[in-house]
């Protein structure tokens, strides 16, 4: 099973990881089987999987019923679930009991926290030092949507330097990874030759250490697309084909077949 001495290990070999999320059980095995190295249960399955606008309504135990069913389909890659908004931001007391019943509830072997600023990376220290494996993410964090908004962050000198001076950071507060989130290439290079941890990007170019989508998106099953995603196949189209195949072979007595 892929541990975080073996991503470490990846990044000094420059071999890139391959990450992707997953919100249930059948989409975990494949994505297993198929050999990816991380599986993120992302808060994204807010709107993946629940048909909320943002990952905002997303709650601790709606990720901790998703990541249960994820790691019950992973033997070999490494299972990470995100902490939800306003699971870890009200003190250091309410962070460890929401990572803490991650890691004994659902099997996974770590948990992401997005921001970088000074409250957060005490948070990541205090649960690193409690031995609870944290994966950073900076840029844009979906959880300030209402702040941010959707738009590609870091584009200023000041706004590069900040993400850059909380990406450091975070590593030396203990992230054993950082996500690294619709920011300019440059910069997102900047901050992965500085770290010596793993860098996983979504759309911040191609010098990451790693690449992670939703998977909903790279199978063409999200009705909008990010402009940073890449559509590997159309199953939306695919499945609602197939359903309306059946629809009519039932209502013409062609299914099942007759004698």
């Amino acid at each position: 099973m892929v541990n975080i001495q073996q991503l470490k290990q990846w990044k000094q070999q420059g071999r890139p990881l391959v990450v992707l999320t997953a919100w249930d059980y059948a989409i975990a095995q494949l994505l297993d089987a198929a050999g990816v190295d991380i599986i993120l249960v992302g808060d994204s399955l807010g709107m993946v999987t629940l048909g909320y606008e943002t990952t905002l309504p997303v709650t601790l135990d709606e990720m901790l019923h998703h990541a249960k069913a994820v790691r019950r389909g992973v033997k070999q890659a490494f299972v990470v679930c995100d902490l939800p908004f306003l699971s870890y931001q009200e003190s250091l007391q309410q962070a460890m009991h929401s990572a803490g019943r991650v890691l004994k509830e659902t099997g996974a072997q770590a948990v992401k926290l997005e921001g970088g600023h000074p409250a957060i990376a005490q948070t990541v220290a205090y649960l690193t030092a409690a031995g609870i494996p944290v994966m950073g993410h900076v840029g844009l964090t979906p959880q300030s949507v209402h702040l941010l908004g959707y738009r590609q962050q870091g584009k200023t000198e000041a706004a590069a330097e900040r993400i850059l001076a909380e990406a450091i950071a975070l590593e030396q507060a203990g992230v054993f990874a950082l996500v690294l989130e619709h920011i300019p290439a440059d910069l997102a290079r900047k901050i992965t030759q500085t770290l010596t941890i793993p860098t996983i990007g979504i759309g911040a170019g191609v010098d990451c250490d790693g690449q992670v989508l939703v998977t909903a998106d790279l199978l063409g099953l999200s009705e909008r697309q990010p402009p940073f995603a890449k559509v590997y196949a159309n199953l939306r189209q695919m499945i609602t084909q197939a359903v309306q195949d059946y629809s009519h072979d039932v209502r013409e007595r062609q299914f099942p077949e007759g004698k």
